[in-house]
């Protein structure tokens, strides 16, 4: 379950460290201006908002298919150079331009709200800029693309018609085309970083190389027309002349038979036939040489914690036993008079719990929204202006995709925020796990959390389209336990599907520190998360060859909900029947993902103020 864009930024393909949510204007709008300043802004905020906007704009042009994503349509003919030493450098030249500018700039003299945005602005600097290092970079660069977060992953959508890329007129079209090009050079060059890997001994898993040849046989499957890059052709808005309808798809036609199609091939055949016979048996990256230094900044990067591997395996032990007592008060709830493993496998099996169709599963999502809307308002004065739709995962990634995702819409509503539900292999998409999911991937999870950002114009770019997996992640667990209050989970065995997801982040802390810190193989990962919840094996396999491809991600989903919830218990107990529960989580949204120790800071100082 995750909120993302899969944006090849270094971030994300270069480290895997953070899954940016991200966000957008109006289509065509250029994000140009910063805010107008508000009352009481001097002279060093001016200064700061300048450095925000400069910095944004540059990481736009060296990374036009972010500013696609945001609907500014500015760069909508690039997409983007991601595997150059050139780009590499750049990025990092940024970094430390930034840093330089923002130590001229003195702290003392901004706003409270500018105080909070310098501090956000340093940490994550600081942070990526460590991710540069030559050291850092050699062990990621050779690994260009895994199941989960390469270019093949995401730009397919895009392209399709269905994505984030507007097809409103014949330019759209045409700069798609010059987008899907360069694609297609994109993958030729993470084919030679791979080779450059394959010469240093820095390779990927056998098992991430497997899944990523069975997503391209997806995406070859079928004729051109059967492509998703030929989506957008199927049908055409109004406004389109029939002659350039005719002339589009002759051109789409033949630039996925002639360009496309032939480049994924190409990487098929390359990843079968020379990648994989080198490609690791091992999972892990401590079997990596270099790898234990690696893990220990994906696990600082993704949880913005200074965090050793060691800890949060102990860390995820604790809480998997705690969630294991809670499990054990719900079998007895319903009257179930075998041992905890039999509950799960009763919650595995029985024919009441599966979904007999996809049907079925959105109109239950649609029901359960329903309902949360009805009760929302008690816990929540900040309500985003975004519509939410539910649809299913798309078919040719639904295999390795997650159970549940979302898809950020735009500020002023032209595109709405999405809840992808999974429906591969349905009778696993168990219905007793509906009501935690809604919560976690919809309301109030990501959908309040990302659109009540993007739709701040007082924040800072940086701060309304960027953000730090634990905060989101973090966030969305936090709201699965609003369940109560929210009115959802009274039947005992949709309780179970709470306690199951929260038993999930909880595990992912102890296998992913497990497989990339202790040596865990795939197969000991598999059977700890089935012997510890009632997931199914389908779930609990593409977990664990997700936290294979991306280290360290998963640990920010529970690190951040358990960083929420303390600061939230240590303001009720300090401001006692003062606390409001809709001001406290106003003070949390309303100024965008913040890393945990500014998140902190933030609410101890409204706290000291009064919670007002």
């Amino acid at each position: 379950m995750r909120a993302t864009t899969h944006l090849p930024t270094l971030a994300s393909l270069l480290l895997a460290s953070v899954a940016i949510p991200v966000a957008a204007q109006a289509p065509g709008a250029a994000t140009t201006s910063e805010a107008a300043p508000a009352p009481g802004e001097g002279a060093a905020d001016a200064r700061l908002r300048a450095l925000f906007h400069d910095s944004d704009e540059g990481s736009l042009r060296r990374n036009p298919v972010q500013a696609l994503f945001r609907g500014d349509m500015r760069y909508a003919d690039q997409l983007g150079d991601f595997f150059s030493d050139a780009h590499i450098a750049a990025e990092r030249e940024a970094a430390r331009g930034d840093l330089a500018a923002l130590a001229t700039i003195d702290r003392a003299k901004l706003t409270p709200v500018d105080r909070i945005a310098y501090d956000v602005f340093r940490q994550q600097t600081e942070l990526n800029l460590r991710g540069f290092a030559p050291d850092l970079v050699a062990l990621s660069i050779v690994r260009p693309l895994d199941h989960f977060y390469g270019i093949h992953t995401f730009y397919p959508d895009l392209a399709s018609g269905q994505g984030a890329a507007p097809f409103k007129s014949v330019a759209d079209y045409e700069n798609n085309l010059k987008r899907n090009a360069q694609y297609a050079v994109q993958i030729d060059a993470a084919i030679a970083r791979f080779r450059e890997g394959m010469k240093s001994g820095i390779v990927q898993p056998k098992l991430v190389v497997r899944n990523m040849i069975g997503q391209l046989d997806n995406l070859l499957a079928g004729g051109a027309d059967q492509s998703p890059f030929y989506g957008p052709v199927k049908t055409f808005p109004a406004g389109i002349a029939e002659a350039e309808q005719v002339r589009l798809r002759v051109a789409y036609m033949r630039q996925i038979s002639e360009v496309l199609n032939p480049v994924q091939q190409r990487l098929r055949d390359f990843l079968q036939n020379d990648y994989l016979p080198v490609a690791r048996d091992s999972v892990g990256l401590s079997a990596m040489s270099g790898g234990a230094k690696l893990y220990d900044y994906l696990i600082e990067s993704n949880t913005t914690l200074p965090l050793k591997a060691e800890a949060v395996h102990a860390l995820g032990l604790s809480e998997v036993a705690r969630i294991t007592r809670e499990m054990e008060a719900q079998k007895t709830k319903v009257g179930f008079k075998g041992t905890l493993a039999a509950f799960f496998a009763f919650l595995r099996t029985d024919k009441r719990f599966q979904p007999s169709s996809a049907a079925q599963l959105r109109e239950g999502y649609e029901a359960i929204g329903r309902r949360v809307d009805g009760r929302v308002r008690e816990q929540f004065s900040l309500v985003p202006r975004a519509r939410l739709e539910i649809r299913p995962v798309p078919a040719f990634k639904e295999k390795t995709d997650a159970g549940g995702s979302y898809q950020s819409g735009t500020p002023d509503g032209s595109r709405p925020g999405v809840f992808y539900y999974n429906t591969y292999d349905l009778p696993t998409r168990y219905m007793w796990e509906m009501e935690t999911l809604y919560l976690h991937e919809a309301v109030p999870g990501h959908h309040f959390q990302i659109s009540l950002a993007q739709e701040n114009e007082a924040l800072p770019a940086f701060m309304r389209f960027g953000g730090n997996t634990a905060y989101v992640e973090g966030w969305a667990l936090y709201s699965e336990t609003l369940w109560p209050q929210l009115g959802m989970e009274t039947d005992p065995y949709q309780r179970m599907g709470g306690l199951n997801d929260e038993m999930l982040r909880a595990m992912r802390l102890v296998v992913d520190t497990g497989i990339h810190a202790k040596g865990w193989s795939r197969d000991q990962s598999i059977e700890y998360m089935l012997a510890n919840s009632p997931m199914s094996r389908t779930d609990a396999t593409a977990e664990v060859e997700r936290y294979i491809a991306i280290p360290g991600q998963a640990l920010a989903y529970k690190i951040g909900q358990l960083t929420i919830s303390r600061v939230k218990a240590d303001a009720q107990k300090a401001l006692g029947a003062r606390f409001d529960p809709r001001k406290f989580h106003a003070q949390v949204l309303d100024t965008g993902a913040l890393p945990m120790p500014v998140l902190e800071k933030k609410i101890a100082d409204w706290v000291k103020a009064g919670g007002k």
